[in-house]
Order: structure tokens, then C-alpha cells, then sequence
């Protein structure tokens, strides 16, 4: 090693889709949010001063890759 660290800050800039994000309130209601960044504007321009607001990551469903022979 020539004694540089070495790190990144991104492996990608395409689109990151594994998660869903859903918003869970403390009278039952819940929304379902597609992207972090959708969830970060929402939580920041309306939620986050509000009490018993939860966020919960959901792992999306993967698509099969089978190929057809």
C-alpha cells in the first residue's frame, strides 16, 4: 500500500430501486413510498415534527430472471 486511503461514496448512479418505504402513523394509517428520495422530502417537509411516526423498509420483490431454453 503507497499509505493513500482509499474509499468511494457511490457504487452507482443509476437508480436505486431494492426497497419501498412505507410511513406508518399511530391511528392505523400507513402510506407506501417508492423511492428514498420521495420519503426524505416527505419526512422533512411534513412528518418529522410529528409524534409516533414510523418508517419501515420493505425489500422489494425480485423479478425472476429464468430464461427460456
Amino acid at each position: 500500500m503507497n499509505g493513500k486511503i482509499e474509499w468511494f461514496e457511490q457504487t452507482s448512479y443509476e437508480p436505486y430501486d431494492r426497497h419501498q418505504y412505507k410511513l406508518e402513523f399511530d391511528d392505523d394509517r400507513s402510506i407506501v413510498i417508492d423511492s428514498y428520495e420521495e420519503l426524505r422530502a416527505i419526512w422533512f417537509e411534513h412528518i418529522r415534527n410529528w409524534n409516533n411516526v414510523t418508517v419501515s423498509v420493505i425489500d422489494r420483490k425480485q423479478k425472476s430472471s429464468k430464461g427460456f431454453g
